[in-house]
């Protein structure tokens, strides 16, 4: 594959655990999966913070390794990220782990070794901040949160 980066890939913990892998050809996140040693319940509303057992060191500044929920759990079982969106800065070394938040009706359960969510990696740009008086005008202007319909 042409378009690919090395990313190094550090497992903090002597688990068995396989390191991220795309589940299909045309995946565009690896699984990440839970680094437990035994299975953990949590109940609807509670955030839990779930380790992956792994670090990484990309291959650039110029590079973001975002982490998302994984479709599958957020439909089955109602399992969001608390923060949105992880995100992992090329300057970070240290676990990377999964805030999660149980946004269902009934406990749920993260068993070890569990796909608990999915990684992917972005070229970056730093911008560079121009204070203007004005901005140029365009058919929506300032219109939002549902202003171009339904």
């Amino acid at each position: 594959m042409s378009d690919s980066i090395i990313v190094k890939i550090k497992k903090i913990t002597n688990d068995s655990l396989p390191l991220p892998a795309y589940a299909t050809a045309a995946s565009a996140g690896v699984d990440l999966c839970a680094n437990l040693r035994e299975p953990l319940t949590f109940n609807p509303g509670e955030n839990v913070k779930i380790p992956t057992g792994l670090a990484i060191e990309l291959p650039s500044q110029n590079m973001v390794a975002l982490v998302f929920a994984r479709s599958g759990l957020a439909s089955r079982s109602g399992i969001g990220l608390t923060n949105g969106v992880g995100v992992i800065d090329s300057d970070y070394r240290g676990e990377i782990q999964v805030l999660m938040q149980n946004l269902g009706s009934q406990p749920i359960t993260i068993k070890p070794g569990d796909r608990i969510a999915q990684m992917l990696f972005m070229p970056l740009l730093h911008a560079l901040f121009e204070e203007v008086a004005e901005l140029e005008n365009t058919p929506r202007g300032s219109g939002g949160f549902g202003s171009t319909g339904i």
